[in-house]
């Protein structure tokens, strides 16, 4: 049984930097197609205590890629390794 593979952004609302990494995200060659799923940070309050003093956090399949900026050959390395 496969599941899709995707992104995940944690993200508060308001956040400039997590609305940067979002659009730099999708504008990403090699990212069309795969899902981003933003999340509210502070939904959850071990999420909260987390990532909340790092959003935006962006993972791949559940595993960290980047924080507060993104890094787009995590991205890639991510892409490619399936981490």
């Amino acid at each position: 049984m496969s599941r899709e593979r995707g992104f995940a952004l944690y993200s508060r609302p308001g956040c400039h930097l997590c609305e940067d990494m979002l659009a730099a995200l999708a504008a990403l060659p090699g990212t069309a197609g795969v899902p981003i799923e933003v999340l509210d940070v502070d939904a959850d309050p071990a999420t909260r205590a987390r990532y909340g003093h790092k959003i935006p956090v962006l993972l791949f399949d559940g595993e960290l890629v980047c924080h507060g900026r993104l890094d787009a050959e995590e991205v890639h390395k991510a892409l490619a390794t399936g981490r």
